[in-house]
């Protein structure tokens, strides 16, 4: 028995996995045949409960279990009525990148080899995508919370000075304030907690009627911080709300942090990459001011799961926040030590997978522009969608459409818990997979429309079923 772990019949491997990727292939291509989601029976998730193997097992074996206990049990996402959570559906060519990237297994926190420079690459596109200088820096990440993390922290060191990496803030004799949209996600909350900030200091400005900040708050509270004797030193513009799809005024928070001298970040975990599209462009207009954006070329640009990424326009800030003097990182003029700026500063990461080499597979095949079509594409179904529920004697919206996210209920003369009825009874049937939010106090159906597999004709049998489905649970 050979003592390494490759095949020890490298022809049957070769022939068990063109196997395997063949029926992945089939499994994407046939997405629409399926039910959008199964529930694992009991008797499925039993065999995820076993201890840990110290033996051996047949590969065959291992890819049946595969096939039959956890193929057909995935969170539906590939599918074109998955709207529940705006996830990205993925491509064909990412699942082969993604296989890729794994055969060379390389580490992208550094050194000297190509993988750094594909990373560069994608930052490049970044920043001319967002109207960034060249000298800005970017960072892959698992995802837009990390990244609003990360730029959180970038921020922190702008405002006080590099020193608080080490010093802390107890030092510095200051107290931070942050400000965000009430409706910005969650997990800029959590950065404030975990940068140390505390998210008691983060101030929740609320919307107008279509979602978006009201900067007239948003001034007034950073006028009655600084009179209490805080210090300001971050707002976050949302770029796409998760509840709604409601974009901030980009442009009069970017004015705003410049008169107050205050970091801009946006969240743009997937409104951001509405800038590939020319006819959605506008609805962006202030993001190229921004300091640093979040964004997920997981979501909107299907790239596989993940694929989270911060672009920061002062790449020598974002390079200070993070690089580590450490004797094992340190650099050399020629061999694999070689190189100025590497992943590995620009972030916590020192083990990094080839998270650019599926975007860049995904850009390079199908081209911004395509990717820009398929998420206009999205927008109109939304709104086709929002067509479709004006004109029902059941349902009825419950927020403007802004980009892909449609808010609905059924009308006020049945009970509210029975939406969740609806949504429930379309999940475990398979038909479709919509979700629950809250929305001014109110419980609402809502669908986040981000499949480029996602038809008319898919709308409109989303429609039906929430019709059929309705009829089921309110007769």
């Amino acid at each position: 028995m050979a003592d390494n772990l490759d095949p020890e019949n490298w022809e049957a491997f070769r022939a068990l996995s063109h196997e395997a990727l063949d029926g992945m292939i089939d499994f994407l291509q046939t997405a629409r045949e399926r039910p959008v989601w199964r529930d694992a029976p009991a008797s499925v998730r039993r065999r995820f409960q076993s201890a840990l193997p110290r033996g051996r097992r047949d590969f065959a074996d291992v890819l049946d279990d595969f096939e039959a206990n956890i193929k057909p049990y995935a969170v539906g996402n590939t599918h074109p009525l998955f709207m529940g959570w705006v996830h990205g559906a993925g491509t064909p060519v990412g699942m082969i990148a993604e296989t890729l990237a794994a055969g060379l297994n390389a580490n992208c926190g550094g050194r000297n080899h190509i993988g750094i420079e594909v990373e560069r690459q994608i930052a490049r596109w970044a920043a001319e995508l967002f109207e960034f200088p060249q000298n800005s820096s970017g960072v892959f990440v698992t995802g837009s919370s990390a990244a609003n993390f990360l730029g959180l922290l970038v921020a922190r060191d702008a405002a006080l000075g590099h020193e608080i990496r080490r010093s802390g803030f107890s030092a510095s004799g200051e107290q931070l304030v942050a400000y965000a949209s009430a409706e910005a996600h969650g997990c800029i909350a959590q950065a404030m907690e975990l940068a140390g900030v505390g998210s008691t200091h983060l101030r929740s400005i609320p919307v107008d009627s279509a979602g978006a900040m009201r900067t007239d708050l948003l001034q007034a509270a950073i006028d009655g911080d600084i009179g209490a004797g805080l210090s300001p030193f971050l707002i976050v513009g949302t770029a796409g709300t998760v509840n709604t799809g409601a974009v901030d005024p980009l442009q009069n928070l970017a004015l705003t942090a410049q008169k107050y001298g205050l970091w801009f970040h946006v969240d743009g975990a997937f409104g951001a990459l509405a800038a590939l599209s020319p006819a959605l462009r506008p609805r962006l207009s202030g993001i190229e001011l921004a300091d640093s954006i979040a964004l997920d070329f997981h979501k909107w640009a299907h790239v596989p799961y993940d694929a989270g990424f911060l672009l920061v326009r002062d790449g020598e800030m974002h390079r200070e926040t993070f690089a580590n003097p450490a004797a094992y990182l340190q650099r050399a003029p020629r061999g694999l030590a070689a190189g100025g700026v590497w992943p590995c500063d620009l972030g916590p990461d020192l083990s990094r997978g080839f998270r650019a080499l599926k975007t860049w597979f995904t850009f390079q095949v199908h081209g911004g522009d395509r990717i820009g079509r398929a998420i206009e594409a999205n927008c109109e179904n939304a709104r086709h969608l929002a067509d479709a529920l004006a004109r029902s004697d059941i349902f009825e919206l419950r927020a403007p459409v802004s980009l892909n996210i449609v808010c609905f209920a059924l009308k006020a003369r049945w009970p509210e818990r029975a939406n969740e009825a609806v949504v429930v009874d379309l999940q475990e049937q398979g038909l479709a997979a919509p979700s629950m939010t809250d929305l001014l106090g109110r419980p609402v159906i809502r669908a986040a429309i981000v499949n480029h597999r996602t038809t008319t004709a898919d709308i409109d049998g989303f429609v039906a079923a929430l019709h059929e489905a309705a009829g089921r649970i309110i007769r």
